[in-house]
């Protein structure tokens, strides 16, 4: 796991906390969150009941005590992430997180995975469909990309946002499929992860580089002050990245889309273990039913930052063809 980076700016404290710290009000992925924990990247809102609550207390989780540097378990109800440098999380009721920080561990440290594997798991547990990705909104509609490592998922999100297209989130792509055939992404926050050849290649005027505070981090997070939708927005194409000579889109066969889409979705990353009991049919089905409304494509991305327009180029004409 990469870790994190300071923070940008603070809301100011909205409300005392039973555990001593200030809690704050946030909206994300159309949840109202409270937390104990500062999470500047996320975008600030008026205290209200949340939907989630983040609270800092103790957290007992037997396995942590083991010399790993990692360890999960996954219950119905309950899942528990720990990280030695980081400390434990513990989701409860798909609206709790609880946070035990390692000795030394502060609030930018604790947003890393809080806003990624955590937030993620959360987010599934409410019965969305997560995926490892990126996120563009296009005039009202909305890309995904998805890839392996290294395929250029967050350097073509900031590609399109350079060339006038707006993020709806980086990293988790949270989808709303209670309406079937329309299936939604809700917007996730202002941030987008770029490595520093990327950034250099892409300058995105209107965002501001955080700084980094732990060596291991291999990407800086901009967090955008312009370029960011809060609306979500219908699903349009959904784009698996490879490497190629050229720019081109290749659409996947319906018995392709569905195994990629398996593929990116973020609770596999955690294996079985973390499909307990019905969630391994709900989260099949989730995914046949993107895979059955949502045109699945292949996009090859040429090699060389200073080709990635060519890549913005043909997305594009792909959505101006109208063609799924």
């Amino acid at each position: 796991m990469s870790l994190p980076v300071a923070s940008l700016a603070r809301p100011e404290p909205q409300m005392a906390a039973a555990s001593g710290r200030v809690r704050r009000f946030y909206k994300a992925y159309g949840l109202v969150v409270g937390s104990e924990v500062a999470l500047p990247e996320l975008e600030p809102t008026a205290p209200a009941t949340p939907d989630l609550e983040i609270a800092v207390g103790p957290v007992d989780f037997p396995s942590r005590a083991s010399q790993r540097a990692t360890a999960f378990r996954f219950e119905p109800t309950r899942q528990y992430l720990y990280w030695q440098a980081v400390g434990t999380f513990m989701i409860s009721d798909a609206n709790r997180i609880a946070v035990d920080p390692a000795p030394g561990a502060d609030d930018p440290l604790l947003a890393f995975p809080l806003l990624g594997p955590v937030m993620a798991l959360a987010l599934h547990q409410r019965g969305l469909l997560v995926l490892h990705a990126s996120a563009i909104e296009v005039d009202g509609k909305s890309v995904i990309f998805m890839g392996d490592k290294g395929a250029g998922k967050s350097t073509t999100a900031g590609a399109m946002i350079r060339a006038g297209h707006r993020l709806l989130t980086d990293d988790v792509v949270a989808l709303d499929l209670s309406d079937p055939d329309r299936p939604m992404i809700l917007p996730g926050f202002p941030l987008l992860k770029l490595a520093a050849d990327a950034a250099g290649a892409i300058r995105l005027e209107r965002a501001e580089v955080r700084p980094q505070v732990h060596p291991q981090i291999d990407k800086a997070q901009h967090r955008l002050h312009d370029g960011f939708t809060p609306q979500a927005a219908p699903v349009s194409r959904i784009y698996v990245l490879e490497r190629g000579a050229m720019a081109a889109i290749s659409p996947l066969s319906g018995a392709a889309a569905l195994p990629a889409i398996i593929k990116f979705s973020y609770v596999t990353r955690f294996g079985r273990q973390a499909l307990p009991g019905d969630f391994a049919a709900l989260h099949l089905r989730q995914c046949a039913q993107v895979a059955g409304r949502v045109g699945v494509s292949r996009l090859e991305v040429p090699a060389g930052l200073d080709r990635i327009d060519e890549a913005v180029a043909a997305i594009e004409t792909d959505l101006a063809s109208g063609i799924r």
